[in-house]
């Protein structure tokens, strides 16, 4: 199951560069993980600075 970003997001992209896969992408001025793309490796989680992003 992909990881998703919360609504504590604030959409500063510090996730964009950690994912290997570049499946985190803005859409409506927040910050979206493309289920399809993740690969589940949680390489995102450790570099939002607000933990809004989980399993």
């Amino acid at each position: 199951m992909a990881y998703k970003i919360s609504d504590a997001c604030t959409n500063c992209g510090s996730c964009d560069s950690e994912c290997p896969t570049e499946a985190i992408s803005e859409k409506d001025g927040k910050r979206i993980i493309n289920a399809d793309t993740c690969v589940d490796c949680g390489a995102c989680t450790g570099a939002c600075p607000v933990d809004a992003i989980s399993e």
